[in-house]
């Protein structure tokens, strides 16, 4: 099975997939929260969001709440803050489990890919991205320290481009 055809719910609780909120197309998934020292990388996610939209790009922001309690919210509480704050218009998904026991299935077919340092397994940290084609291959991890403007990164997604 792709990763594109795991079943996932949009933010809103709509039922989908992951390929159907990528469009098909390539995308950087990231798990998100919004009470991490990270959490400002939002601004950068919509910059590269805004930037590659046009070029068959997306980025996916799936919410977790695994590391010190940092995504509390509510479905609703998370839409706001995201919307409000950092003007997110890119899709996000519901809250999910990235580690442990209850690994959402997507996750399940990530966390085998190493990151830039080579280290691979369950996923470190809020923020932590992965970047699929647009046939759900996952080509590349990167730590969640590197920002979404970090030139590796760019890079990486630039390559994808339509």
């Amino acid at each position: 099975m792709s990763i594109l055809e795991a079943k996932i719910a949009r933010l809103d609780g709509t039922a989908s997939t992951l390929g159907e909120i990528t469009g098909g197309r390539p995308a950087l998934l990231v798990n998100v929260a919004s009470k991490c020292g990270l959490t400002p990388q939002y601004a950068g996610l919509e910059e590269l969001h805004e930037q590659h939209a046009s070029h068959g790009f997306t980025v996916v922001g799936l919410p977790c709440n695994q590391f010190r309690g940092q995504e509390p919210g509510t479905a609703e509480e998370i839409a706001e803050f995201c919307s409000a704050t950092y003007g997110v218009t890119f899709p996000m998904t519901e809250k999910i489990d990235v580690n442990g026991e209850d690994r959402h299935e997507i996750y399940q077919a990530l966390v085998d890919t190493p990151n830039e340092s080579g280290e691979s397994g369950d996923i470190t940290w809020n923020f932590e991205k992965f970047l699929i084609d647009g046939t759900g291959r996952v080509l590349a991890r990167f730590s969640p320290g590197v920002e979404p403007g970090d030139p590796r990164l760019a890079a990486a997604v630039q390559a994808q481009l339509t």
